[in-house]
């Protein structure tokens, strides 16, 4: 029994580390969140596409909309923001969350959704591991490329392709930012066919994609 249970949590610790090492270099070919929406009964459109081959102003618009300070992150988290959380917690109100790009990769390539705790805790153990031994722009390359877009919708060709009929590479900056506005919550916002509020939370973005500047160093 207690070899078994070596066994297991040996596994446990280099099973995610493998993977995160092959995925360095090879196209995940899907992930849990992909596999549990098909099982809801949506498909899975997704075609991936070299980091060359999505419009900068994606990932502009990505970092702009949910993680400035990406670039400049040595372990994946954005500890000025922990901190304001946890403050927050400690003043007994609702945390809004601090997910970093890197952690958001680490839970859409290995975890399932939620926010349990056990999930969180595995996210927080997974993110430095991708962070260390990933260049950024791998990060990013991942990350758009599995993201979820629209119900059964991955990745940053399939949601232009989607709802723009164009390719990544032709999106202009408007609908690079109307899709960073549906991240948070890709299930009932349609960049496709924006609301008022999405559109002007895609204007916010486009404005604050101006004002990064050097933030944006490592999208290059």
């Amino acid at each position: 029994m207690r070899r078994l249970i070596r066994l297991t949590l040996l596994l446990l610790v280099v099973t995610p580390l493998a993977l995160i090492l092959l995925f360095r270099f090879v196209p995940p070919p899907v992930t849990p969140l992909m596999l549990i929406r098909a099982v809801q009964g949506q498909g899975i459109d997704r075609d991936w596409v070299d980091y060359s081959r999505i419009a900068p102003a994606l990932a502009h618009s990505v970092i702009a909309a949910e993680d400035n300070l990406f670039c400049r992150q040595a372990l994946g988290f954005d500890f000025g923001a922990l901190r304001e959380q946890f403050e927050a917690w400690q003043d007994g109100e609702t945390p809004r969350g601090a997910s970093t790009i890197t952690m958001q990769t680490a839970k859409n390539l290995l975890l399932w959704p939620g926010r349990d705790p056990i999930r969180k805790v595995i996210e927080a153990w997974l993110t430095p591991q991708i962070a260390l031994l990933w260049p950024r722009r791998r990060v990013l390359e991942v990350y758009l490329n599995i993201v979820e877009f629209g119900p059964g919708i991955y990745g940053a060709e399939a949601a232009a392709r989607a709802h723009f009929g164009k390719p990544a590479a032709a999106l202009t900056g408007r609908e690079a930012a109307l899709l960073a506005a549906v991240l948070p919550s890709p299930l009932t916002r349609d960049a496709g066919a924006p609301t008022p509020w999405l559109a002007q939370r895609a204007a916010a973005i486009q404005r604050r994609v101006a004002q990064l500047g050097p933030l944006l160093s490592c999208t290059n």
